[in-house]
């Protein structure tokens, strides 16, 4: 559940302010755990069945083609854009690393910090399944944890700074809002587990008297707590202390003591090879689906391995040319996450059971729907607007 989303949230509440910020941070907490534990509770509806991939859950609620062409897109843009986003993440936490240790050293363009990163993913993208992950998925949950709590502590050690400000660092109406748009987007992008929680659910054994959505459930609280454990902190402390000075990436504003600052780094990149392949495994399901299944190729290791290495070369291609790490978030998280974690399991919800109208669900779940519906739409504007502003002035592959 912790993922990189989590350095750019100090970054979110300068753009949103201290009201807005804290509001945002909170609704989102709730109405994601919420919307997962509906995802949860669908998993197995169906005596005898489970709905193992969120795509199943919607041809169960729309009907198999609808179903289908609603899913499929948009949980393709959240793992793709995932992966986007992880590539120029961890090559920019690699970047750093390397500033902070052999600081007269000569400067490695960013570029190349993303190839290294991405020749992990070449070799870890042939691990067959979640289960086959899940020492690297260990891994990475012990680094976020670490990170988060080294990005709060170091701030809480330097101290506010002596000219700090907390208003709206824009200069002009239209940068404000749109700065604000793209911060609910980034946040939103902090909140991304509902996409591969279904494929993880499915990997837990259930018997009609002990069905999987008990341990899950157990499971998505320890989550949630580690969330709020690590979100709530590091947001809060870290616009406490910068002001609206702070970076996009917490980790670019602290540079004191060097060497943690440095180990926090290194532990991103850990945290996010794992976490690139959690949300990479779906995606190869449904492109190895796709080639075996409608378009006839042969299973083999070779149709396997040229795949995988196409798609992770696709990802590492976009990031090094467009590494943009707070337009991404913003853009990603409106244009997808908002969806498929704020508003698509509500409606799900609503075809499925069919509440009484005005009764508590139905309010909660219309609630849920229209907020996220109005977040996708402003938090893509907001995005999209960032990337043309940060690429006005950026060089291809500089």
């Amino acid at each position: 559940m912790v993922g990189a989303g989590i350095l750019i949230l100090p970054h979110a509440m300068s753009q949103l302010g201290w009201g807005p910020g804290v509001g945002v941070l909170v609704m989102s907490w709730i109405i994601t755990l919420y919307t997962l534990w509906q995802m949860v509770e669908m998993h197995e509806m169906v005596p005898g069945k489970r709905f193992d991939r969120y795509h199943e859950l919607g041809q169960h609620a729309f009907g198999e083609k609808l179903g289908l062409y609603i899913v499929i897109p948009l949980q393709l843009i959240v793992e793709v854009g995932v992966g986007i986003v992880y590539m120029v993440t961890g090559g920019s936490s690699l970047q750093r690393f390397h500033q902070l240790v052999c600081e007269h050293c000569k400067e490695i363009k960013l570029t190349y910090f993303i190839m290294i990163f991405a020749s992990v993913q070449f070799v870890l993208s042939h691990l067959p399944n979640f289960d086959s992950i899940s020492g690297v998925s260990l891994a990475a949950a012990v680094m976020s944890l670490s990170y988060s709590t080294i990005a709060w502590g170091a701030s809480l050690k330097r101290g506010v700074k002596s000219d700090v400000q907390y208003g709206y660092k824009s200069k002009t109406t239209a940068g404000t809002v749109f700065n604000f748009f793209n911060s609910l987007g980034s946040i939103a992008f902090a909140y991304a587990g509902h996409n591969v929680v279904l494929e993880i659910q499915a990997t837990m054994p259930s018997t009609p008297k002990k069905p999987s959505k008990g341990p899950m459930w157990k499971g998505v609280i320890a989550a949630y707590v580690a969330v709020a454990i690590c979100y709530f902190p590091v947001a809060l402390i870290g616009y406490w202390i910068f002001g609206n000075e702070v970076d996009e990436n917490i980790f670019k504003s602290l540079e004191k003591p060097v060497w943690l600052i440095a180990m926090a780094n290194l532990s991103v990149v850990v945290h996010l090879i794992g976490s690139y392949q959690i949300y990479t495994m779906p995606v190869f399901d449904m492109i190895e689906y796709l080639l075996v299944k409608i378009l006839k190729f042969k299973p083999s290791w070779m149709l396997r391995s040229v795949s995988r290495n196409i798609y992770v070369a696709f990802t590492m291609f976009i990031g090094i040319t467009l590494p943009f790490f707070g337009g991404l978030l913003g853009f990603f998280g409106g244009f997808a996450f908002a969806s498929t974690t704020y508003f698509l399991p509500c409606i799900i919800w609503l075809a499925i059971y069919k509440p009484r109208k005005f009764s508590l669900s139905w309010f909660t779940n219309w609630i849920c729907i229209i907020l996220g519906v109005i977040l996708m739409i402003v938090a893509s504007i907001g995005g999209l607007r960032q990337i043309i502003v940060q690429a006005k002035n950026y060089e291809f592959y500089s």
